[in-house]
């Protein structure tokens, strides 16, 4: 299986999200935390797995049972998860992200 490489800021939005779902109902976050782990895995297993997004070199994936999408680009040494982005909120404001 590829390595995952996650970047900092997406790291930021999915702790920002479980957080929030904490807040809602102890253990949704970490319901969150399942299902983003869990596709993840999908990406990892096949990388083609996601849709291609627009014109740029990045898919996504559809997050199970929560508005979260991942968008990730499929590198030789690797996976790049660029952001782990509420679906409905501020479209392709990741999309300026740098490689780390």
């Amino acid at each position: 299986m590829k390595q995952v490489i996650v970047h900092s800021k997406a790291r930021k939005e999915l702790n920002r999200a479980i957080g929030y779902y904490e807040r809602q109902k102890r253990g949704l976050g970490l319901e969150l935390l399942g299902e983003v782990e869990e596709a993840i895995f999908r990406i990892q297993e096949d990388p083609r797995i996601g849709s291609p997004y627009k014109d740029t070199e990045f898919c996504y994936l559809l997050v199970r049972r929560f508005p979260y999408v991942i968008y990730y680009t499929d590198f030789p040494e690797g996976l790049w998860i660029v952001a782990i982005a509420h679906g409905r909120r501020r479209p392709g404001y990741w999309r300026r992200r740098k490689f780390e």
